[in-house]
């Protein structure tokens, strides 16, 4: 790889995601991964999938709450967080009387009741917002939370193991959604839409943790 071919990114003074969400306010339309809606591929995947008979759900990074609400709608008793304050007062306004558990956490310090408690857990969009050399902890800490027979749902922006990431948010590589696989998960799905202008290239991936159900 040449020298200008540096795999990191530059982080360097980037607004925080909390930054995001104060400075946007009520205007949704600012913060630039609202859809206001549940992530499509996301609700493709659960609509193939069996009944979840009120198993549990972790949603990482759940920003306005869109797609917790798709898992509790389709039965899962889902636990959504966010490090950002901001957002889950948002998600909290946006769905008053909500069976989704909405909590402030941080993906690096998650609660020690959360380890090895949830059939699903939902990455949407968390990996590529951070820096390559945190992914290896992310996803570790992401696995540690699926229990025997669980699932880890994963959707995120693709690049070649060797394409350099340019700038937030950052693609992810095949190599480090693996990280998945080196925390004891087996990959049992994997996708790779390529880009189709205006839309990037997108991995889905499954991940399991053997063991029964």
């Amino acid at each position: 790889m040449r020298a200008d071919q540096d795999p990191r990114p530059d982080t360097g003074q980037l607004p925080t995601f909390e930054d995001i969400y104060v400075r946007a306010g009520q205007d949704f339309g600012a913060i630039p991964w609202a859809a206001l809606a549940p992530n499509p591929a996301l609700v493709s995947w659960l609509g193939r999938q069996p009944p979840p008979s009120g198993d549990r759900a972790l949603i990482i990074g759940c920003g306005l709450g869109d797609d917790a609400e798709e898992a509790a709608r389709r039965g899962y008793q889902v636990t959504a967080f966010d490090l950002s304050p901001t957002a889950i007062r948002h998600c909290r306004e946006r769905f008053p009387g909500s069976a989704v558990d909405y909590q402030v956490a941080d993906l690096f310090q998650l609660p020690a009741a959360w380890t090895g408690t949830f059939g699903l857990v939902v990455e949407i969009r968390t990996l590529q917002s951070l820096p390559l050399p945190q992914r290896a902890d992310a996803t570790r800490a992401m696995a540690a939370a699926v229990r025997p027979g669980g699932r880890v749902f994963a959707r995120c922006l693709a690049r070649g193991d060797g394409e350099p990431p340019v700038s937030r948010p950052w693609p992810v590589s095949h190599r480090e959604l693996l990280g998945f696989a080196a925390a004891g998960l087996r990959e049992t799905e994997f996708a790779d839409q390529p880009a189709t202008p205006p839309h990037g290239r997108f991995f889905t991936a499954v991940y399991t943790r053997p063991g029964p159900a």
